[in-house]
Order: structure tokens, then sequence, then C-alpha cells
């Protein structure tokens, strides 16, 4: 059973800012965990705010839905996976709202305490599936899967550069049930060697592919933006490359006047910008969090506001469009001050 004892919110201040939370607004935490970032919105959007919590884990759920009773019909938390974004949002009625924030990241909660096999420092069953409901476990994976598709996952997944040799070990050890039997495997034939443990990115790998975290992550962020009222925000805070990677390019694609081919000497392709960067740079945690929080050094925050009225973007040409992460002016670049709402919707 999780507990909310060594839970901290990575880059709190610096995603509530990006949110531009405001009073009366209502807002969306993709993956409220603990309820760490969503208590701090909830709070800051009092009088009035409203928080929707969504979470795959069970026991996170039971977590968040305790932290944050004391905010009663104001905080909405539904078990589910994010991947059902506009059916959650449709079935509450909770749309269009300010602002989502997508926190990527395993909670240490997660990693120390949950028993579902997430982390090789502790022994448990090779299962990493975030809902216990879906079909496919981590044992699964290492047990059934071909050495060749083995291969492709680690690679792929967790840009393991020892890929093949790992899935040859594998294949070779099966049957494989427990997290420190697969740590040990990968640890004799390649010793550990710095701070980063041999096993690291198998396990990345595998998690990432059993919960299709990346595919979801695609789908979820075009989701987010058709939820996103005018000058509402969107917040990811991401932990690796691969996410890092979905994210930013997201982000370019749709700040963008014009998305057509370098090569292709006027615009045909008619796309306007539906987002305005709110930093041009990423964000990382500072050294103080570093040291305070360990697990946080991994993070990068990227955020945009919403641009509703695309049809008073001019039609571009190749010679005229704006590049792609270029910031577009926006009321919120001028006023960080929005709130789509005159009055709270009390949720059942």
């Amino acid at each position: 059973m999780l507990t909310a004892t060594a839970h901290i919110p990575v880059l709190l201040k610096e995603a509530l800012d990006a949110l531009a939370i405001q009073p009366g607004g209502r807002y969306i935490d993709c993956t409220v965990g603990a309820g760490g970032h969503a208590e701090a919105i909830l709070r800051r959007s009092a009088p009035g705010g409203q928080l929707l919590g969504i979470d795959a884990d069970p026991s996170a759920i039971t977590l968040a839905r305790e932290r944050l009773k004391p905010y009663g019909n104001s905080a909405l938390i539904v078990n589910d996976n994010f991947i059902n974004l506009p059916q959650i949002c449709a079935e509450y009625d909770f749309k269009p709202v300010n602002g989502i924030l997508f926190d990527l990241g395993l909670s240490s909660m997660q990693l120390s305490e949950s028993g579902h096999g997430f982390s090789f420092q502790h022994g448990a069953p090779l299962d990493m599936r975030f809902d216990p409901n879906q079909t496919i476990s981590a044992a699964d994976i290492v047990n059934q899967y071909s050495e060749t598709e083995l291969a492709r996952i680690l690679f792929e997944f967790g840009e393991e550069t020892h890929s093949r040799q790992i899935a040859r070990i594998i294949v070779r050890s099966r049957p494989i049930h427990t997290t420190d039997q697969l740590a040990e495997l990968i640890e004799r034939a390649f010793p550990k060697r710095g701070r980063i443990h041999p096993a690291t990115k198998t396990f990345q790998a595998l998690r990432i592919a059993v919960n299709e975290e990346l595919s979801r992550l695609e789908i979820a962020l075009q989701q987010a933006l058709e939820l996103l009222g005018s000058d509402g925000s969107l917040a990811v805070i991401s932990y690796h490359s691969l996410e890092d990677r979905i994210v930013k390019n997201f982000m370019r694609r749709e700040s963008a006047g014009c998305i057509c081919p370098p090569e292709m000497p006027q615009c045909v392709c008619h796309h306007r910008p539906r987002l305005s960067l709110v930093n041009k740079q990423v964000i990382v945690p500072s050294l103080a969090e570093e040291k305070t929080n360990p697990r946080s050094r991994s993070a990068k925050m990227r955020a945009a506001a919403r641009i509703i009225s695309g049809e008073e973007w001019p039609k571009t040409t190749r010679h005229s469009h704006a590049p792609a992460g270029k910031e577009i002016p926006t009321a919120r670049n001028a006023v960080r001050k929005h709130v789509l709402f005159d009055t709270a919707v009390t949720l059942n």
C-alpha cells in the first residue's frame, strides 16, 4: 500500500506559474499521484477553483482522495488512464478548462512501496503495470517475447546500447520472475560503473512498453489541446529524453504558422498555430530542489498557452510564415490573467 509521506511534487512553483492559476478556474492533473500538485492548484485557485485528477494507479487514487478530501466537491478524482481524457471530461462535463498538467514521472511511493516491480532496488514480481487490470505485464514481455523483439524494446524505449546482448541474456536465463533476479543478470554481464545501475535502461524500457507510455502521451497531448479554453495552459513535466522529445516536437508543431517541408516554396498546409510557448527554454529544477529532492534531477518542464482564434492568423507563404517554436502574441503574454468562468460548477 502506498503512503504519501515521502511524496515531494517536482517543479511545484514552476508548474503553478506556467499554468497561471487563477481563482475560479478549472484545471486537470492528468497524473494526480499522491495529490501534491493537485492540492497546490486547488489552494491557489480558491475561491471557486475546481480540479479533475486522473491516475491509472488505484493506490495513488486512494492517496489523492484522502489528501484532497478537505476540498470537497472542488476535487474530482477519477481512476483511469489519461488516454481517455476526452471521455472523462465529457462524462463529468469538465470542459473547457483553464489548465492541464502532466507529470510523467514515477513517484517515490511507486518506486519504493508499490510492490509493482518498477524498481530494481527492491525485490518484487516483474509487473510494472500502472493499472493492475492491464493484460500485459513485464513478466510476459521478459519471458515470452522473442530475442529480436526484446532487443527492439530495450533499444527504442530504453536507448540501451547493449540491447542485443541483454536480450540474449534474458532469453537464455528464462524463466525470470522478480526484479532483483533480472537486475542481477544484467549487472553480472555489465558490472556497475559510476552512479547509474546497468539495469536502469532495461527497467525503463520494460515499463514504457508495458504501459504504452509514449504512444499514449502523443495521443493525450493532442486531446488536451482540444480541451483547453482560450489562453488555457498546458504544462508537461518529463523525465527522460524520449518523453521530452515528444512534448517538444508537439509544442513546436502546434506553435508554428506553417509545417510544410522546407523544400516547399509556398505554404500549402494552411496550418494555424494553436499554441503559444510560455517559455522558449525548457524549465529544469533549481540546485536547491535537486538537493532536497534528488529524484527531480532529470525533470524537464515545457509549457504553452492555447490560441483559439486561429482564423485571425494570416494565411502564410514560405516567405512569411512564423518559424516553429516562435512565440505568438496572445492576451496571456500581455496580461497573465485568465478566468474562463464567472461561477464555479458543482461536481456531483
